[in-house]
């Protein structure tokens, strides 16, 4: 019995001792991590940094945090920022969110409300934080912009999960269910819609020039390189827009390749696209005749596969430019 009681003891001391250096780690790193970004620019404060959760847990929990790198111009703050870690896997870290934050940008200032919002991350060891998977879900999503528009959405799911035997290759699943588009979007006295999509979802696998890791913050957002889009569907009434496709990027983030979407119902999608005023009228109307011709050829006035190829830094309808491709980049 002695000898039970003794083992006992020293394994409670041993796990109590592993507990505390798990403590001084995150109490130390943290707090240095913002004194870093603060000697490069950044805004990074908050009010009261916590650890709790002893003997098995490592819950930390920020108050009133503020994070503005100078580079992009983004800004985030947030009433509080909770991260929890099992003592004995520091690498599994679960991040919540409150049910209300504020991100600006040199555009606009977004106001964030949820009911829930949390995420998954599974890091690999080591200083650099790597991202091998993660899962984002959230619940009753509201987003209102200074800029007057806003737009809700019962739930969002996200998961990233690094491919096996990459680096820095991700497989990316998105889907939002009940998305409701700000109100320039509602066309409802004009087209018959429902309040929300009952669709909106992605597959994608997107290669980057570097992994997603704590540089991410710290330095620069990993650019895409090649994006294969597996299946990406948006279905609002009747209205109805399927793609799929593959693309490579160079380092303006100007894509080379081809892009297939099915259209059903395109013209009133494109008075959608009118409505909102975020693409040239002469765009729009250019789009429009290349579509027409498009619909007589194939006889189904309604529906379209409309084959979008990248190339020069030019978008084409089949032969017929139509504009400058995209550029996409993150910020």
């Amino acid at each position: 019995m002695k000898l039970l009681a003794y083992l006992i003891g020293l394994a409670a001391l041993v796990w109590s001792g592993i507990w505390m250096a798990g403590y001084w780690g995150v109490t130390t790193a943290l707090p240095a991590w913002f004194e870093a970004r603060q000697n490069e620019g950044w805004v990074a404060e908050y009010d009261d940094l916590t650890v709790s959760g002893f003997p098995s847990r490592l819950d930390s929990t920020f108050t009133n945090l503020t994070l503005a790198d100078p580079d992009t111009g983004v800004a985030w703050d947030a009433p509080f920022f909770q991260l929890f870690a099992l003592t004995y896997r520091p690498h599994h870290v679960i991040a919540v969110w409150p049910d209300q934050q504020r991100l600006a940008t040199p555009a606009e200032k977004l106001t964030l409300a949820t009911e829930d919002m949390r995420a998954s991350l599974v890091l690999d060891p080591g200083t650099n934080l790597t991202l091998a998977r993660t899962n984002l879900a959230v619940q009753g999503l509201t987003v209102a912009s200074s800029l007057g528009w806003k737009l809700s959405a019962a739930a969002i799911n996200l998961a990233m999960h690094r491919q096996e035997g990459t680096e820095s290759t991700y497989r990316l699943a998105f889907q939002a269910d009940e998305v409701t588009p700000p109100a320039g979007f509602d066309l409802r006295d004009e087209i018959e819609l429902p309040r929300s999509f009952s669709s909106f979802k992605a597959d994608l696998v997107a290669e980057f020039d570097h992994p997603w890791d704590r540089n991410a913050i710290e330095q620069a957002r990993p650019q895409p390189v090649a994006l294969d889009l597996k299946l990406a569907e948006i279905v609002w009434g009747d209205l109805q827009l399927h793609a799929a496709g593959a693309v490579t990027l160079d380092t303006r983030g100007i894509p080379t390749g081809d892009l297939t979407i099915r259209a059903v119902n395109w013209r009133d999608i494109l008075e959608v696209a009118r409505q909102s005023e975020k693409l040239p009228i002469s765009v729009l109307d250019t789009v429009e005749q290349g579509l027409g011709l498009l619909a007589q050829l194939s006889g189904n006035a309604q529906e379209l596969d409309i084959p979008l190829t990248f190339s020069g830094g030019a978008t084409r309808l089949g032969p017929l430019p139509i504009g400058p491709a995209p550029r996409i980049i993150l910020r």
